[in-house]
């Protein structure tokens, strides 16, 4: 089945939402179930600030942020890994941690979404923080772990 662009942009949405929801956890310790609530609730969808949210499927971003928290050690493992040598996982900033657990989650447990859309959606989140040297490292990273975990 062909995803089709409404499905292709929700899911873009619901990732951006993840990456969010992930660095919110990660900041202030909230418990998975009252961020799901909150995002469910105030955000997906929402207009805050004058800044329109893009309707985001629900399940896919549930399944992203709960399945990437609950499987964090492994995930921060994978990721550790691929760092450079003398690199760790302390260095890399919270969004950017977000971004590589979000994507890695997807290689692992997503098998039915293609390792080109997981990285190039990701790639695509990292735009949103950062500039061309570290959404080529999320592009690298998250490549390089892809072909330990896809094989």
């Amino acid at each position: 089945m062909a995803t089709t662009p409404k499905r292709s942009r929700s899911r873009s949405a619901a990732r951006l939402a993840a990456v969010q929801a992930l660095y919110q956890q990660e900041m202030e310790a909230t418990p998975i179930p009252s961020l799901l609530y909150e995002f469910h609730h105030h955000r997906l969808g929402a207009t805050i600030d004058g800044a329109e949210y893009a309707e985001a499927e629900v399940d896919f971003f549930d399944d992203v942020v709960s399945g990437a928290h609950a499987r964090r050690e492994e995930i921060d493992a994978l990721i550790a890994g691929k760092l450079a040598q003398g690199w760790s996982l302390a260095r890399l900033d919270k969004p950017m941690k977000a971004i590589l657990r979000a994507g890695a989650y997807e290689l692992v447990a997503r098998a039915d979404v293609p390792v080109s859309t997981v990285i190039d959606e990701y790639v695509e989140v990292a735009k949103a923080f950062y500039d061309a040297r570290e959404t080529g490292f999320v592009n690298g990273l998250l490549d390089a772990l892809a072909k330990d975990v896809r094989k």
